[in-house]
């Protein structure tokens, strides 16, 4: 069983990461998953998360205890939820959004400028798709056609084609990133 948590900061496509990540390993990818979400006035400008426990086996408690990986796409996510990471765990941060502390205990770090590749791509609304081909890259959770099988009825089908770019993007920078051992 994986835990994980994706923050950001509300309007950054949080909650669609996981809903997408959800989507691809329990329909696509021979595994059990469950979506949870922080929903509330952090919706539209603070910190904000969405929790994916993902598993072999059928799921029996819906929500994370101590994420084995954390996503954090801006610093006020980073600054709530790091202290929850595993001390072993994986962290994946947006390079120009997030400063982070010295790492502690065995946790891994790596980082991406999604949201700098999804301007260079025309659009930091698909920010998040970029930090979700990272992700897959670097946590090898799954494959990239899998996760990519996540993406289509979860955005605009106008902007599909767009969206599965910024993916590619991320993952191809994650593959180069896990080559230069970073």
């Amino acid at each position: 069983m994986t835990e994980i948590r994706f923050s950001g900061f509300g309007g950054q496509g949080i909650i669609r990461c996981a809903l997408i990540a959800g989507k691809a390993l329990s329909l696509y990818g021979n595994k059990f998953a469950t979506m949870t979400q922080s929903f509330g006035p952090e919706a539209r400008g603070s910190a904000c998360s969405s929790q994916l426990i993902v598993s072999d086996d059928r799921v029996l408690y819906p929500y994370i205890t101590i994420p084995e990986i954390l996503v954090s796409m801006s610093q006020e996510a980073y600054d709530k939820y790091e202290s929850d990471l595993k001390d072993d765990g994986l962290l994946i941060i947006d390079q120009d959004l997030v400063k982070p502390k010295p790492p502690r205990g065995k946790i891994k770090s790596y980082s991406v400028p999604s949201t700098r590749f999804a301007e260079e791509l025309g659009n930091r609304i698909i920010a998040n798709l970029v930090m979700m081909g990272f992700f897959t890259a670097i946590t090898k959770i799954t494959t990239s056609e899998v996760m990519k099988k996540g993406v289509p009825g979860l955005v605009p089908d106008r902007f599909l084609e767009l969206n599965l770019k910024a993916f590619d993007k991320g993952y191809e920078y994650g593959l180069e990133t896990l080559k230069k051992g970073k």
